[in-house]
Order: structure tokens, then C-alpha cells, then sequence
């Protein structure tokens, strides 16, 4: 059997200097690591994840507020939607996704009152009713076929819209037309953990820096792997310093490099605090979908 030191790889971040690993540590990381890995390989969520389209924001696109009226705003928050025109009846063919890598998915698209009800449905508080002071109705008096570019699992990728025209407003409201039924969830963490590694960027096909989080009193001693042939499960060994009585609670981000056995090509990086996969050169933290799904936004 090897030695620890030699199963073990640490990188040394930016000011932070190199201690050693007891086996204990080690034994704690692999684990935990071989769990992680274990439950993505068998977990409902992987599928959808690595093949199909699991959006990473809301299905109503984010509108450019500093084009918009300012009546707009709490209009939307009240949703005092009003519609003024018909609706297309007819159900759209099924549309094709693109992604950057050349891939692609047929996906079943929604009519355009399904889209509406989408759009226009009753959020969860009213701050007034409208009519009122700085609040008026959404006149919807148009609506066409678009597409626009979101971000999922696999990355950017164009998906078909329906374009509402509100009058009064400069820009259309948008609203993925994709079904939800064909897509898939975010995945949820592993005992409601931390998301200690936010994202990575691929230096070498053997060579990952990562973006982590620790506090301002904490020493980065090295980072950890775990390699499947599905999965590479990253860690950072971050550690309190011993003389510190009393710190700050302030989160800092730093990088530091992890060298793989072999090169990452298709498999999916997870954290191995929160068991979430990570998405690359991106702030999207998978740890806070613990209590939202696009998919009902």
C-alpha cells in the first residue's frame, strides 16, 4: 500500500504554506468523497444533468430594468397583468436546442397561453393592488415567437421564447417556451451542506484551478481529488488557525490548482462539501437552489 503522501495530492496555495495529512484526515476525505461520488452515479438527477436541458434560471428572462419605466417594476411584483390581444392557439412543432458545443435536443415547446399563464401568474405577496400609486396594468398587446440564449447544465444554449409586448414598455417580457415537463432539476445538496468550491477552470486537460470559499482566519493547506471514471470530486483543506481567539465572520474567495490522474474530458466535477457539481468559469452556485426549481418559477 502507498503512503499517504503519495495518494494524496496537495497544491499549495497563494500564501498559505504545507501541512501534513494524517491518515485519519485522509481516510475522512476519501469517504466522504467516494459518497459523493456514489450518490451523483446513482442519483435521477445525473441524466438530465450531463444530457438533457436543466435550466439555471428563471423561465420568465431577466429584463433590462434600466431601459424600463418605473412603473414597471411594481406593476410585475403585483402582477397586474392585462391581456389585450389574442393569443395564438395553435401548439408549436417541437424546437431543437443548441449549445456551443454543437449539441443539440428536440424539446416539446408550449403554446402561447400556456406561456402567458407562465408570465403572468400571481406572485407569492402583492405590495399593493392596482390601481395605486406608481402601478398600472401591463397591457399585453402583442405577442411573436423568439429565442434567446439562457444558461443550463451543459452550458449556454438558445431556447425558444414567446415575446410579449406590454404597451408603454420599450422591450418585450420573455418567457422560455420550452415545456417544463421535459426538463430536468437542479441538483440538491447533500445534507443541506456548504458549497465550499464554487467553480473551476480547466488549465491543462490534467490541471483544474479551483474558486473556493473560507473565512479570513483560516490557513489553506492543500487541495484534495477523488477520481471515478464518471466523476472528479474536489476538496480544499482549509483549517482555523490555532492562535486565532476571536475573527471576523467574512468569507473570502481564493484559487489554488489540483492535478488529476487523468485528463477531466466529459466527467462532471463535484464539491466535495454540498456533493453538487460545479459549473465551469461561473457564478452560479448549485447550493442555493436548496428551495428553488426554474422549473416553477
Amino acid at each position: 500500500m502507498l503512503p499517504v503522501a503519495v495518494l494524496i495530492m496537495l497544491a499549495t496555495a497563494c500564501g498559505s504554506s504545507r501541512a501534513p495529512v494524517t491518515a485519519h484526515e485522509f481516510d475522512e476525505f476519501t469517504d466522504r468523497a467516494r459518497e459523493v461520488a456514489e450518490r451523483w452515479q446513482s442519483s435521477a438527477e445525473r441524466e438530465p444533468w450531463i444530457a438533457g436541458f436543466v435550466p439555471l434560471r428563471n423561465l420568465t428572462l431577466e429584463s433590462d430594468w434600466g431601459r424600463m419605466p418605473r412603473w414597471v417594476g411594481r406593476s410585475v411584483i403585483n402582477s397586474a397583468w392585462k391581456l389585450e390581444t389574442e393569443l395564438p392557439a395553435e401548439v408549436p412543432a417541437p424546437a431543437k436546442l443548441r449549445w456551443a458545443d454543437k449539441s443539440t435536443l428536440n424539446v416539446p415547446v408550449l403554446t402561447a397561453t400556456a406561456a402567458y399563464a407562465g408570465l403572468s401568474k400571481p406572485k407569492s405577496f402583492v405590495d399593493e393592488e392596482c390601481p395605486a400609486k406608481g402601478c398600472r396594468p401591463l397591457r399585453v398587446i402583442a405577442v411573436a415567437r423568439g429565442e434567446a440564449t439562457m444558461p443550463s447544465s451543459r452550458g449556454d444554449v438558445r431556447v425558444p421564447t414567446w415575446d410579449f409586448t406590454v404597451k408603454g414598455v420599450p422591450e418585450p417580457f420573455r418567457r422560455v417556451a420550452v415545456d417544463p415537463e421535459a426538463m430536468g432539476g437542479p441538483p440538491r445538496p447533500l445534507d443541506r451542506g456548504i458549497q465550499e468550491v464554487s467553480t473551476y477552470e480547466v488549465r491543462a486537460p490534467t490541471q483544474l484551478q479551483l474558486s473556493y470559499t473560507h473565512g479570513i482566519c483560516d490557513t489553506t493547506y492543500g487541495s484534495r481529488v477523488h477520481e471515478t471514471p464518471e466523476a472528479v470530486v474536489v476538496g480544499v483543506d482549509v483549517r482555523l488557525n490555532d492562535n486565532v481567539e476571536v475573527c471576523n465572520d467574512i468569507g473570502k474567495t481564493d484559487r489554488i490548482g489540483v492535478t488529476l490522474r487523468e485528463p477531466l474530458g466529459r466527467r462532471v466535477v463535484l464539491d466535495s462539501s454540498s456533493g453538487v457539481p460545479l459549473l465551469p468559469r461561473s457564478d452560479i452556485r448549485l447550493v442555493e437552489f436548496q428551495s428553488y426549481d426554474p422549473r416553477r418559477s
